[in-house]
């Protein structure tokens, strides 16, 4: 007899070097404890640590699938899923927000991680769309590389690559951004 499950969304934003994936993999992690099914996503583009794990600045890891579209997660997740993680959620443009609509729906618990302003300071879809949609939202906070104050911004310092078409931002690490505070953004 199947259950009926009640679906939900929760978003971990923030700016770059916050903890957005590392607290996506917390919540995976509990989830597997839990003995939940749990499939996770990467953005295609994200090929830092290979094309077949997650994986967080400070070294936590998981399995995942890459997806360069939102139809490519919705298509992969399957029947006995009850636990979806998306990262890098703001590469996958605002497509992605009916994909997660639907798999909640579905009655599954979709974890969406991603950047919620881009590197010059405005609003990042689908991101907006996902926080406004989400039962729970945790917005983080990076340290700023200027001062030390909490950080909501992170700024351009060097040209990125892994351009892509859906935004303005591009994969990359300490070498291409940093944290920044209002005051020095």
């Amino acid at each position: 007899m199947a259950v009926d499950r009640i679906g939900r969304i929760e978003v971990v934003c923030g700016p770059m070097f916050a903890g957005k994936t590392e607290e996506l993999l917390r919540r995976v992690r509990r989830a597997v404890i839990a003995g939940r099914r749990v499939v996770v996503f990467n953005h295609a583009l994200d090929v830092r640590h290979g094309t077949d794990r997650l994986a967080s600045h400070v070294g936590l890891d998981f399995p995942s699938i890459a997806a360069s579209t939102p139809a490519d997660v919705e298509d992969a997740v399957s029947s006995d899923a009850e636990v979806v993680a998306i990262d890098e959620a703001q590469f996958f443009g605002p497509e992605l927000v009916p994909v997660v609509t639907r798999l909640a729906a579905r009655g599954l618990v979709v974890i969406v991680a991603g950047l919620d302003v881009t590197f010059d300071g405005r609003p990042f879809e689908p991101m907006p769309s996902l926080m406004a949609l989400a039962e729970s939202v945790d917005k983080l906070t990076a340290i700023c590389s200027v001062c030390g104050e909490d950080a909501v911004f992170h700024v351009r310092v060097a040209a990125a690559t892994g351009s892509t078409a859906v935004s303005e931002a591009n994969v990359g690490g300490t070498e291409s951004y940093q944290a920044r505070c209002r005051r020095h953004a």
